[in-house]
């Protein structure tokens, strides 16, 4: 192609000084004619006609694809489940994260005063022997008479919310007893 003359003047430790490249063509080589832009390869579409042919599913690819569509609802089932349990899950964690953090820094006379309405729900559940009912009853009731001793503010407010609570279920109850007890005197 092309022959490159380098000239140079100096020793080797001068190698900081410019020098010139001539080009020349070689004497030897035929002349050719230049290529244009539109005539390589590069820019230009292939002339043959393409087609695209799909292989055959081998039989592992088959038993692969009726697995996933059998799996399919199934694994839509838990993603739904976890995306619906996630936040549920994350509020218990940092509920968890939270407790602990503040039985770390517990006030003082805490742990004495959890003992004491733990003894109470013990002792609850050692009086109701026998019947199912004193054994739902008495325990909760013994703690809750134990916490309100150290916690009295605290018992108050839920003694009043728990009371409307408990008045609006029996007004409820009441109505749809008294729907009820119209609708069959009145067909008879």
């Amino acid at each position: 192609m092309f022959k490159v003359i380098r000239r140079s003047v100096g020793p080797a430790s001068l190698s900081l000084l410019t020098f010139k490249v001539y080009a020349s063509p070689k004497r030897d080589s035929p002349h050719k004619t230049s290529v244009k832009v539109n005539e390589l390869s590069l820019y230009s579409v292939p002339e043959g006609q393409s087609k695209y042919v799909e292989e055959p599913r081998t039989q592992l690819e088959e038993s692969i694809s009726h697995l996933r569509h059998h799996c399919e609802p199934y694994t839509s089932w838990c993603q739904e489940m976890y995306s619906q349990t996630k936040p549920k899950m994350q509020s218990l964690v940092q509920w968890g994260l939270d407790s602990y953090e503040y039985l770390q820094n517990a006030p003082p006379g805490f742990f004495p005063r959890l003992g004491v309405i733990g003894f109470a729900g013990i002792v609850g559940l050692l009086l109701a022997r026998g019947s199912k009912i004193k054994k739902l009853v008495y325990p909760p009731g013994f703690m809750g008479l134990a916490a309100s001793l150290y916690y009295p503010q605290q018992a108050i407010v839920f003694v009043q919310v728990s009371g409307e609570k408990l008045y609006d279920w029996g007004l409820r109850g009441y109505i749809v007893v008294e729907d009820l007890w119209k609708e069959n005197f009145q067909k008879l």
